[in-house]
């Protein structure tokens, strides 16, 4: 894996500094420890949100993209075969508020989102706050495997408070508290409310290069899904944000990326995947 990161790292190296650089404003830093810049320079630290946010009026295009497990070798062309997909838009009310409406393929989940600034680091205060807020619709259920099925069991809520700082040009870091609400679960396999934090960072190698990393913990001690822990990489070129993705989540949304991880990173049971931002 250190391999293929190495490679990986070289390769978007060599392609991210024949671009014109997207978010110039971003590298313009008065000094190392300059908190005007945003803590990520990404939306998502990895998957997770960032305390990144849309400009007023600015449209962001949201491709995500995640492969199967890749510890299936070539039979299953090392998760090639197996996709889910995650096509989204995300719109900047304000400079602070942000609205966006996603689909993925598993469980052809609809997921409505609002992010929203409350406290903005300074030199007067030592992170920024983010608030973030999503309803989801999972349009897979049937009646035919629940036939009491009514539309509220079809939602689910996610909230979480997003904490940054920026330490200095290369480095920051994220807390993330969260809480996640099912109408519908299976009380065997999860819990119907359920507690996570999440700590994730981000460290910059290149002017255009960052790697990212993140891990929730999910208090519901009962549940038989696995503490979501991905790795990433941050890549800027013309005219979009590509991020490569490695991790124990396949799913794409946040509800379910949070609570449905099921691979094990100590068995090679891994997701690779990205996600590609076009901003407008």
């Amino acid at each position: 894996m250190t391999k293929t990161l190495l490679f990986l790292s070289m390769l978007s190296s060599s392609l991210a500094f024949s671009q014109e650089d997207l978010l110039k404003d971003i590298d313009t830093i008065k000094t190392n420890t300059d908190t005007s810049q945003p803590a990520f320079k990404g939306l998502q630290v990895v998957t997770a949100q960032s305390t990144k946010l849309t400009a007023k009026n600015e449209w962001y295009i949201v491709v995500a993209h995640r492969f199967g497990d890749i510890s299936t070798g070539f039979k299953n062309f090392f998760g090639l075969d197996d996709a889910s997909t995650k096509l989204g838009a995300i719109y900047g009310v304000t400079d602070n508020i942000s609205l966006s409406l996603s689909r993925e393929t598993n469980g052809k989940t609809f997921e409505l989102a609002a992010k929203y600034g409350l406290v903005k680091q300074s030199d007067k205060f030592p992170v920024d706050i983010v608030g973030y807020n999503v309803l989801a619709l999972n349009t897979d259920l049937d009646k035919d495997n629940y036939p009491h099925l009514q539309f509220s069991d079809r939602l689910s809520y996610l909230t979480q408070a997003l904490i940054s700082r920026r330490f200095n040009e290369n480095l920051s870091l994220q807390l993330t508290p969260s809480y996640v609400h099912k109408n519908l679960y299976e009380p065997n396999i999860e819990d119907k409310n359920q507690f996570l934090t999440g700590l994730g960072g981000r460290y910059k190698i290149s002017k255009r290069i960052s790697i990212n990393a993140e891990y929730f913990v999910n208090f519901d001690n009962h549940s038989v899904y696995k503490n979501p822990l991905s790795v990433g990489m941050d890549i800027e070129t013309g005219g979009h944000v590509f991020q490569l993705v490695f991790s124990n989540s396949q799913l794409n949304s946040d509800i379910g990326y949070l609570t449905n991880a099921a691979g094990k990173w100590e068995k090679g049971q891994i997701f690779f995947g990205f996600n590609l931002y076009r901003v407008f």
